[in-house]
């Protein structure tokens, strides 16, 4: 559970106020300084919290940003990614950020990619729902792929077709190596668009 930081800030303002009144045991002024330390990591425990709360609840970043004390939405954005834990191992706020805009722009050139091949995306995942002699959790990738189909958005047939290729038994082999196929290219695309980026960053 959470401490509440607000006994800690007064005993550390009391201490304080011996500090300027030149009373202050040193020992008790070192007591200071840890609480001090535990209340600042507190707060900015809190602070990615409430922002992505704000997120959820529809406030933009441009609203945001004042009340982080930043000049802009991408500042706020950015303050959002240097603060919030990691999720990828990433040691430091700047790492953050550019891990999120790594998989940011993978994530576009991959969807792009998917609808300029939507055809193919879609046979296939027509095709999936045809294959005989299934298990559950293969059937299960089926069934998502022939929800997903009727959706305007092709993007989301990728994911249910890596899983039904993990799954497929080996009389489908042939159909499974096409789904690798669609793996692969994907995997390039997302590498050469996070490549590009870097570029770009490195060059500024």
């Amino acid at each position: 559970m959470d401490e509440d930081p607000t006994l800690t800030v007064r005993s550390v303002r009391d201490v304080v106020a011996e500090a300027r009144s030149g009373v202050a045991e040193p020992q008790r002024v070192l007591a200071a300084l840890t609480a001090l330390k535990t209340v600042r990591e507190q707060l900015a425990a809190w602070e990615p919290e409430l922002i992505a709360a704000a997120r959820a609840g529809g406030t933009s970043w441009t609203a945001l940003a004042p009340a982080l004390g930043v000049a802009s939405r991408q500042a706020a954005e950015r303050r959002f990614l240097r603060l919030r834990p990691s999720d990828g191992g990433e040691s430091t706020g700047e790492a953050r950020v550019d891990a999120e805009r790594d998989r940011r722009a993978g994530d576009r050139a991959v969807a792009e990619w998917a609808r300029r091949n939507s055809a193919i995306l879609r046979q296939l995942a027509g095709q999936a729902g045809a294959l005989d002699g299934l298990n559950a959790k293969a059937r299960e990738s089926a069934e998502r792929l022939n929800a997903v189909l009727g959706e305007d958005d092709v993007t989301g047939l990728l994911a249910p077709l890596a899983d039904l290729r993990a799954h497929l038994p080996r009389e489908h082999t042939g159909f499974a190596e096409r789904l690798g196929e669609i793996g692969m290219h994907t995997e390039q695309v997302r590498r050469s668009a996070v490549d590009d980026r870097r570029d770009r960053h490195s060059s500024r």
